[in-house]
């Protein structure tokens, strides 16, 4: 079971830290991603995890903004989010693929078997 928190309503240029929490499964155990989704839009990939490596990967329109992170002592997700626009309004949710995948079909929803319940981020202009 992964629990996502720490959504909110922040102004432009702002920053949230989402966390992901995972219980009866480790996240080191796991390529973890974080997934979002507007009204009216497809759920989009925004940043994984590799569980060995720790590699990480990320849409291009939030790299150098966005921080995916890993806890394995408080088995967390985390992800940091900086310099907010107001394109950046979803609901956000975190994911656990237990598969053993290449980095690139770390991106699509359906490389994921657990999903979290999902938190709203609100950046206004």
């Amino acid at each position: 079971q992964l629990q996502a928190f720490g959504g909110g309503l922040v102004q432009a240029g702002g920053s949230l830290r989402l966390s992901c929490e995972a219980s009866g499964r480790t996240v080191s155990r796991s390529d973890m991603g974080w997934f979002r989704q507007a009204p009216g839009k497809e759920r989009e990939f925004i940043a994984t995890i590799r569980r060995a490596s720790g590699s990480t990967g990320y849409l291009d329109s939030v790299k150098g903004r966005f921080s995916i992170s890993r806890d394995n002592a408080k088995n967390t997700v985390y992800l940091q989010m900086n310099s907010l626009k107001p394109e950046d309004t979803a609901v956000y949710f975190c994911a656990a693929s237990s598969r053993r995948l290449i980095m690139s079909r770390l991106r699509a929803v359906s490389a994921y078997d657990y999903w979290g319940q999902g938190t709203q981020v609100t950046v206004s202009s």
